[in-house]
């Protein structure tokens, strides 16, 4: 039997522009001989719908897109990705389903049995949870083919990492029990880092234990602060690896189960990874929001240089707006690595000082301020006059302005709100600041040229808000800020935990006092792009009136 792997990237709501990729689909497994074709989940309505699923439009539209795929099916059979509805309940009504169609009509629709609530997912909120395996036989390949079907978390059923707990049944053995000839899983798995790698051992696991072989196809491409690296592919019964599509990249595979032969597309490396995931995030994140160009804050910091990197990887040079905005604190070398920096990426660049509204503004409130100390309250005036020009822009112009700040910042509050904290979608905020270096790197290698000058990347950071100020003035080390930041905002490990893995104790509480104190400025951040286990966004929850330690 001849699989074919439909990797697509799907919009979400945009019922119409799905079908028409799935019929793609279809029609191309068809050409290349294959006797099925596997769609994401929820391919039809897209991944994650959230309460679009509570507009009864949106279902109706999207059943009607099954039935016209059904009849769109003739020798190929599909197994696609929708909304069912479940007239017999008495909870939410509707299904996260999988249908099998073939010749004109739907043989079996199957609904999703374990319904994910942790982290970026909440389809409780929306589904009800199937109750009996999907099996059905079919003559496929000259021979009857009893097929099983999971639904991304399904399959996830030994992976505490994820899942962080023992599910009570587990989908594929019940498959195994009814001894189908092939488990077929379609997901939409999001990307984290090292997640990829896991998912393989964790498929591999599950074909071995089931002793079937295994094959699954999963969502690419960018929504809101998800990003879907794709990767779909094979497994045969004893684990190995028959097929795999490319990661960040829509693909179309074909898997020959009976000769075991397929192509294998190798996952990339860390720094590689986290690139590409952020660089489609930011893409689809531009195109699927309308937007046609963007406009960046270049300071000749690292932040700034690696998003307008990434903005360029993205959208394309000719779409990229790079702005320097100088005040009397601006150092010479800052202003030239922003000027090299947009010269080697070949943007658009321009600076505008913004020492007249800093001066304006001191003007203004001098008077009122008159017998207190200059503070932080002066320096954000200056970071507030340089999100005051980039959202002017981005009003004037429809630019999407891009934030630079990355999570170290982001989870410390060492960002100004209504300043830096300005814009449309966060690039960074999900990426630590010693990986931002490592992405730096990365991105130059990969050029082959110094795109991101390396002065950018040795120099101290700085705000350049005040005379010589550095980072470090307020915050640890990057490396051990970053270190307790994993293990408290990841791992939820608590402030005694973390010192006896060996930090300063009096750090360790000032970092985790400043996380939760910063809450209330996360919950008024641009959207980020997930790429860690645990992320600042949607999946992060965390009260603002709250005292705990």
């Amino acid at each position: 039997m001849k699989v074919a792997l439909a990797q697509i990237n799907p919009i979400v709501g945009d019922v119409d522009g799905n079908t028409a990729r799935i019929l793609d689909s279809m029609s191309q497994a068809a050409n290349a001989g294959a006797d099925i074709v596997l769609v994401p989940e929820l391919a039809v309505v897209g991944y994650p719908p959230k309460d679009l699923l509570l507009k009864r439009g949106l279902i109706e539209r999207n059943l009607m897109a099954v039935e016209k795929i059904a009849k769109a099916s003739r020798d190929v059979a599909v197994v696609i990705g929708h909304v069912a509805v479940n007239d017999a309940s008495q909870g939410k009504g509707i299904y996260n389903a999988a249908s099998v169609v073939w010749r004109g009509n739907v043989v079996l629709t199957y609904a999703k049995r374990l319904l994910p609530t942790y982290d970026v997912f909440d389809e409780s909120r929306y589904f009800d949870p199937g109750t009996t395996p999907g099996v059905c036989a079919l003559d496929l390949a000259g021979g009857r083919v009893k097929i099983g079907l999971t639904i991304c978390e399904d399959i996830w059923t030994d992976d505490l990492h994820f899942s962080r707990r023992l599910y009570g049944d587990d989908p594929v053995s019940d498959l195994a029990s009814a001894n189908v000839d092939v488990v077929f899983n379609i997901g939409s798995s999001p990307f984290a880092i090292g997640k990829p790698q896991r998912r393989v051992e964790l498929f591999r696991k599950k074909a071995t234990q089931a002793n079937k072989p295994l094959v699954y196809v999963n969502q690419v491409g960018g929504n809101d602060d998800l990003v879907f690296d794709g990767a779909s592919g094979a497994i045969d019964s004893e684990g190995r690896v028959l097929a795999r599509c490319r990661s960040f990249d829509e693909d179309f595979a074909i898997v020959d189960l009976k000769s075991q032969e397929g192509q294998v597309a190798g996952l990339p490396d860390k720094e590689e990874a986290i690139y590409r995931a952020i660089v489609l995030g930011t893409r689809d994140y531009v195109s699927k929001c309308g937007f046609e160009q963007v406009v960046i804050g270049v300071s000749g910091g690292i932040d700034s240089a690696v998003t307008a990197a990434i903005a360029v990887a993205a959208v394309g040079k000719d779409r990229v707006h790079c702005v320097a905005m100088p005040s009397r604190f601006s150092s010479r070398h800052s202003l030239e690595d922003a000027e090299s920096l947009a010269v080697a990426l070949g943007t658009d660049y321009r600076v505008i000082a913004i020492e007249d509204i800093h001066a304006a503004t001191e003007g203004v409130l001098r008077s009122h301020f008159e017998g207190t100390p200059a503070d932080v309250t002066e320096e954000n005036i200056q970071a507030r006059a340089r999100g005051s020009v980039l959202m002017a822009l981005s009003n004037k112009f429809g630019w999407l302005l891009l934030t630079t700040g990355n999570k170290s910042e982001l989870a410390v509050g060492y960002c100004t709100m209504y300043g830096d904290m300005c814009g449309g979608l966060a690039v960074l905020s999900d990426v630590p600041k010693t990986m931002v270096y490592r992405v730096a790197r990365y991105i130059n290698q990969r050029a082959g040229s110094e795109l991101i000058p390396n002065r950018t990347i040795t120099k101290p950071p700085s705000a350049e808000l005040r005379e010589n100020q550095t980072d470090q003035d307020s915050l640890p080390s990057y490396d051990v800020l970053d270190a307790i930041l994993e293990r408290y905002v990841e791992r939820q490990q608590c402030a005694t935990e973390i010192a006896a893995a060996g930090f300063d104790e009096r750090t360790v509480r000032d970092v985790i006092r400043k996380v939760d104190r910063n809450e209330y400025k996360r919950q008024q951040a641009a959207t980020g792009i997930k790429i860690t286990s645990r992320a600042f966004g949607s999946g992060w929850r965390m009260p603002i009136a709250a005292r705990y330690e």
